[in-house]
Formats: C-alpha cells, sequence, structure tokens
C-alpha cells in the first residue's frame, strides 16, 4: 500500500481512522435511501433538496458553537455520544419512516451530532499521534473517509433490493453503535473544563481566527477556493450532458483525491503545510480552468479533473495540519468548527452563484472562470503566507 503506517501503530489513532470509515460508510449509504425513498413518497425534488440542506447546510451554520461544545469536555466521551445520538435517530428512522417533517427533525438531529463529531474528531488528532506525523495521520483520515464515502452509495445499490430502505437505516444504526465502542479505545484526549458560557467561548473562538493572520489567512483562502470551485459538480454534470460521461469526469476527480491521500499518507510528512496548502490551491483550480478549456476532449477533461483531485487531498491535508500546529491545544475544536462552518456556507454560495452563471453561459465558461478565481485567491493567500516560517506544533 502507498499509504506509509508509522501514525496508524497508535491504538488510539487506529479507533479513530476505524470509526471514522465506518460511520461514513454508513451515513453515505442511509443518504442515498432516504433520497429515494423522499422522491418516491413526495413526488417532489423540492423535498428532496430539503432533506439535503438539513442534513448538509444547515448544521454547518452552528459551526461556532459545536466547536465551542468540541473544547468543553473530554472529546473522547462526546464523540462517543454524538455517535450514539446518531445511532438513536437513525434507528427511530427505520422503525417509523415518519411523515416528511418528522423526518426532517431526526435527519437534522442527526446532521447536528455528526458536526459537533467532526471540529472534536480532528482537534483530538495532535494527542494522539507525534507531530512529526501530523500530515500521513490527516492523510490517512482523508482517505478512511473519502473511500468510505465513495463505497456507501454501492453498498446502497446492493442491499435496498435485498433490505429494503427500512433495513439499510438500520445498517447505518449499526454503523454507529459499532463506531462508538470503537471510540472507548482512543485513549486520553485533551480538552478544557468550561470557564464560560458557550456564546462567550464561541466569539472567543472567532476572535483567535480573526486576529491571528496566518490563521486568517488559510481559513479565508480556503473558503475562497470552495466559492469558486464548489459549483464544479454542477458544472462538470452539464458539460457531460447527464450522460456517461458526467460519470466518468466527476469520478475523475475522486480517483485524483484518493490517490493524493494515500501519496501524502507516505510522503505528505516531508512536505510543510504551507507548500500543501498553495499547491492544493492551485492544483484544484487550474485542474477546472483546464478543464473549462479542454471541455471538448474528453480525454484531456478527465485528466485535468484527476489532477485537480491530487489537488484537493493536498489543500486539505495542509490545512487540517496548519490548524494544528498554529492553534492552541484549549482553541482547537473551536478553529475547526469555524473552518467546516465557513466551508458549508461557501460551498452554498458557489452552488447559487455558479448555477446562475450556467445558466446565462455554458458549463465550460463556469470552469474556467471558477478555475481562474480560484487562482487568485490562490496568488492572494501566497502572498498572506509568504512571512510564514513552519512551525513545529506550538506550545501547549
Amino acid at each position: 500500500m502507498l499509504c506509509h503506517p508509522p501514525r496508524v501503530r497508535n491504538r488510539g489513532f487506529r479507533a479513530l481512522l476505524a470509526s471514522r470509515a465506518l460511520s461514513v460508510a454508513g451515513d453515505s449509504l442511509s443518504l442515498v435511501a432516504l433520497m429515494l425513498h423522499v422522491a418516491s413518497s413526495t413526488g417532489q425534488a423540492f423535498a428532496v433538496a430539503v432533506l439535503l440542506l438539513v442534513g448538509d447546510f444547515a448544521p454547518a451554520l452552528l459551526g461556532p458553537l459545536t466547536g465551542a461544545v468540541a473544547d468543553r469536555f473530554d472529546r473522547r466521551r462526546l464523540m462517543i455520544g454524538c455517535e450514539v445520538t446518531q445511532a438513536v435517530a437513525v434507528g427511530v428512522l427505520a422503525l417509523t419512516l415518519p411523515p416528511l417533517p418528522w423526518l426532517l427533525v431526526l435527519v437534522a438531529v442527526r446532521a447536528v451530532a455528526a458536526q459537533l463529531f467532526l471540529p472534536a474528531s480532528r482537534a483530538a488528532v495532535p494527542a494522539l499521534v507525534p507531530d512529526a506525523d501530523l500530515p500521513a495521520a490527516n492523510a490517512a483520515l482523508g482517505l478512511a473517509a473519502n473511500a468510505a464515502e465513495v463505497v456507501g452509495p454501492f453498498l446502497a445499490a446492493a442491499l435496498l433490493p435485498l433490505v429494503g430502505t427500512r433495513g439499510v437505516l438500520a445498517v447505518d444504526a449499526l454503523t454507529f453503535l459499532i463506531s462508538a465502542v470503537l471510540l472507548r479505545f482512543l485513549g486520553r484526549t485533551s480538552s478544557a473544563p468550561p470557564e464560560n458560557g458557550l456564546l462567550t467561548d464561541a466569539r472567543a473562538g472567532l476572535g483567535h481566527l480573526l486576529r491571528t493572520p496566518l490563521l486568517r489567512a488559510v481559513v479565508v483562502g480556503f473558503c475562497g477556493v470552495v466559492a469558486f470551485n464548489g459549483v464544479d459538480d454542477v458544472a462538470l454534470v452539464v458539460l457531460g450532458a447527464t450522460g456517461p460521461a458526467a460519470g466518468l469526469l466527476l469520478g475523475a476527480a475522486g480517483v485524483g483525491l484518493l490517490l493524493g491521500y494515500a501519496l501524502l499518507g507516505r510522503y505528505g510528512s516531508a512536505l510543510g503545510p504551507r507548500l500543501l496548502i498553495l499547491a492544493g490551491f492551485g492544483v484544484n483550480s487550474l485542474g477546472n480552468l483546464l478543464t473549462g478549456v479542454a471541455a471538448t476532449v474528453f480525454a484531456a477533461a478527465f485528466t485535468a479533473q484527476a489532477v485537480r483531485g491530487l489537488g484537493i487531498a493536498a489543500m486539505d491535508v495542509g490545512t487540517n495540519t496548519a490548524l494544528h500546529r498554529l492553534v492552541p491545544e484549549h482553541l482547537l475544536g473551536r478553529a475547526f468548527g469555524n473552518l467546516y462552518g465557513a466551508v458549508g456556507v461557501a460551498a452554498a454560495v458557489s452552488y447559487l452563484g455558479g448555477a446562475l452563471l450556467l445558466d446565462g453561459t455554458s458549463a465550460a465558461f463556469t470552469l474556467v472562470s471558477a478555475g481562474a478565481g480560484g487562482l487568485a485567491v490562490t496568488a492572494a493567500t501566497a502572498l498572506a503566507l509568504r512571512t510564514w516560517t513552519p512551525p513545529r506544533r506550538i506550545e501547549r
């Protein structure tokens, strides 16, 4: 395997890795089942869109608060509680398959628990692996989560004819319970006892982000690249005329993404986070620009998207490692909560703005514009990070 194992020798990190892979795979397969169920029971595309908004975009708005919660309690116990909460919510869905309003409530409960789990899990990594292994550990987490997300829909396609929607949801609930058991082997993770109110802690996290130039540049740059390039999923479907070509173009980026994580798992520790961030921003954006330029040549567009996947992996690993090394331990949950919340908002902006651009122009023009905008953000970020001397993990 390409993914180098030194950071996986730690039993706690192995537990976190297995937990994430299992719960993401279960979540991915249940999302497919719920989308098909809502579409067939309501006959409305709008209902499916609301389901996705409740399960994805809306919880991102709680990023500052979920990050603050991740910094207030023991992270291992918090993550176990999140997995158990998700298991209960999905289990009730499996037993009842309620009408749409109650279904959305249960999906929202599960989504908020997942949003809370994310910053807690990322903030726990520095307590589990040595500083030198942080890039490789972040690559391993990215590889596990994204591979599981790819596997989920295939599992759904295999299980739905056999066990139906209720059965698929029951499998998802079981994955959360097994994940919670695995997390018991996580070992000690750092946390700070609450000293202030939740809102005060959330404001402190935002204040630290705004007052720290390097951290602010990394987060704003990441969100800027997403705001420009997030529309590519829609644009590629239009470019491929919704046929097999669209699926292949979307899959090309996924192949590049998984390969990128595997390579960074082996070699990422030799690269600084600044290099990974800037290379990731640039390659991601350039991939979309070249896809638009080569829109009529499928092989070239496919290659450009595969290379773009490498860039996405690099910007993810570089950004996570930068936060681990730039942010004090007691603020790590808030840093990741703010990052992922802002990324969710940036993706929504990209979908809405990109859809308008697609309707008014073409898929090729939209991809070229997205890539050019992302390259401009990359240049601005490089300027903001020019004084960064790559640090080891800061003193806790």
